[in-house]
């Protein structure tokens, strides 16, 4: 569409500022932003509007023109709701650099003249395609009859015979089309995210392209939709947020209007993402409540009260209160800059979601509050059973990351961590206080490891474990070096196997027949090497004290 067609539409509220000898250029898109430098995500012909947030003062006008006339937009739309008028300095800024600028009555909502573009474009571009973008925007803006992004999906299989999912930063599996098929393996999702978040991270612009086996994927963000009145300054503060549409194509070859296209159907996909976190505003109210209750010391029964309110909103249809995990989570960023509470309650909201589940709303059962640094869960069990060892069931946290390792990983990049720690679960408000610091102290546990992503459970505040990550650093590496040295030195030189020897044994509880079965050795050959490692290190593995030192040191090594 042209830039002057925008001005023939009295509902869209436009009023040209400058730019009258530019109006016949195309628009090949729209995007909200707010950001001093939004050029990552633009890639040209894009009529961009902003509320003005990034504008401190004049001289940050020109700097915002230069950036998009660079990129290649097609025009600047500024809304009047913030700072009425536009300044004239962003007027000017516009003529300088010839950008064509319109101002934005207060009484328009910019997602008005997204859709309004997104289907004059498609119509101009793509002919009858115009009706599937406009079919997709009545379905999600339809309430929960019109089914969300699936419908969405399908109607880009029927219509333009496109395989597509949307997935979470995390890989797991939101929603797919009835013509995809069945959904995506589970290590195929995580590449595919993984992926996203690394291009995310360098600030490649999408589509971004990987090929798994003979199948090429095209990932497309899946950003706010501009209802936010706030926008994200930073790539870390909505990298392990932001959903990704992943559709089985070569998008490489494609023609321009195709890529429009999907483009506007990620901005159709955005509402629903955007409905969800609203729908989430009561369960994280809740939470937040129910923690500041906890941490203040009130009452057990006004907290027992409060519990008694959250239950039925989080478990439907259940009789009795259920018994309550609280999960704690940690996302740091190098320089510390940034706070990464927020990131850490998306990421909770995610990664507690069964990972067998799909769709948007399996974290309805999920109440996550968060401070300027860390996110807090409380996840309600139904039952809590017990297993045949004697523990109990629940939220493990050795295996809560198991599935979204490599894709988080990717998106911390090299200057991230995200930490984790899980409490036991408790059935009453008593005990609530409990369990939210031995979350803390778990996760403090999980803190001290060696790794991007890491998670540390109730059960291991009970052993070693608990005491070996805070052993300060330098008698850590003179304990090992003690007792290790010699043998590593000594499996160097002789390409022997000692340090696995002596592993296998302690693992085996010191029996002789149990350690050299596992080693396919010889028991001979297996005393030999024994005494070898207690001549080396001048103890004795026939004494517990010894045989503890070993254990202890090859831990923390």
């Amino acid at each position: 569409m042209r830039l002057r067609a925008l001005l023939d539409t009295d509902a869209l509220g436009l009023r040209l500022l400058g730019g009258e000898d530019e109006l016949d250029r195309t628009v090949r898109g729209v995007m909200t932003t707010d950001l001093r430098d939004p050029s990552r995500y633009l890639s040209g012909g894009e009529l961009v509007l902003t509320g003005l947030a990034w504008r401190r003062d004049a001289a940050d006008s020109d700097a915002f023109v230069r950036i998009l006339v660079q990129a290649g937009v097609a025009a600047l739309a500024a809304g009047e709701a913030e700072l009425g008028d536009v300044p004239e300095d962003l007027v000017l800024a516009c003529a300088r650099n010839r950008l064509p600028l319109f101002a934005v009555h207060e009484s328009v909502a910019f997602a008005t003249i997204t859709e309004h573009v997104v289907r004059q474009v498609s119509g101009e571009r793509a002919g009858d395609l115009a009706a599937v973008v406009d079919r997709h925007r009545r379905m999600m803006t339809s309430g929960p009859a019109g089914g969300g992004p699936d419908v969405v999906l399908d109607l880009l299989g029927s219509d333009l015979d496109l395989r597509a999912w949307v997935l979470s930063p995390t890989g797991r599996l939101i929603a797919g089309s009835k013509t995809s098929g069945p959904g995506l393996p589970a290590d195929v999702c995580a590449k595919l995210a993984a992926e996203h978040l690394t291009a995310a991270r360098t600030g490649r612009r999408g589509p971004h392209r990987l090929t798994l086996g003979s199948t090429t994927y095209s990932l497309f963000p899946v950003r706010s939709s501009g209802r936010s009145p706030q926008a994200s300054r930073d790539v870390r503060e909505t990298v392990l947020s932001d959903w990704l549409l992943a559709v089985e194509a070569d998008a490489g070859d494609w023609p321009e209007e195709r890529l429009d296209l999907l483009q506007g159907v990620t901005q159709l996909i955005a509402v629903e993402r955007d409905r969800r976190d609203a729908a989430r505003t009561v369960r994280r109210r809740l939470a937040q409540e129910v923690l500041e209750l906890v941490q203040t010391g009130a009452a057990p029964a006004e907290i027992a009260a409060r519990l008694r309110v959250a239950a039925p909103v989080l478990l439907p249809g259940l009789g009795a209160a259920p018994h309550w995990q609280v999960v704690v989570a940690r996302v740091e960023w190098d320089g510390g800059d940034i706070e990464g509470g927020a990131v850490a309650q998306s990421l909770l909201e995610e990664i507690l979601v069964d990972p067998l589940s799909t769709g948007p709303e399996p974290s309805d059962r999920i109440a996550v509050a968060h401070t300027g640094e860390e996110a807090i869960a409380l996840v309600p069990l139904p039952a809590v059973s017990t297993e045949h060892d004697g523990s109990e069931t629940g939220v493990l946290a050795d295996v809560l990351l198991e599935s979204v390792r490599d894709p988080l990983a990717a998106g911390l990049d090299d200057d991230g961590r995200v930490t984790l720690g899980v409490s036991a679960a408790v059935h009453s408000a008593e005990g609530l206080r409990g369990a939210l610091e031995e979350a803390r102290h778990a996760r403090r546990v999980a803190a001290a490891r060696p790794g991007r992503v890491c998670a540390a459970g109730h059960q291991e505040l009970a052993s070693h474990v608990l005491l070996l990550p805070f052993v300060p650093d330098d008698v850590r590496r003179a304990f090992t070096a003690r007792l290790l040295d010699p043998l590593r030195d000594y499996d160097r030189r002789h390409r022997a196997e000692l340090i696995p020897t002596l592993e296998a044994f302690l693992d085996c509880d010191g029996s002789w027949t149990r350690c050299a079965t596992r080693l396919h050795l010889h028991v001979n050959t297996l005393r030999y090497r024994v005494g070898r490692i207690e001549q080396l290190t001048s103890r004795d593995l026939s004494r517990l004290e010894d045989k503890l030192d070993f254990f202890l040191a090859l831990r923390m090594s």
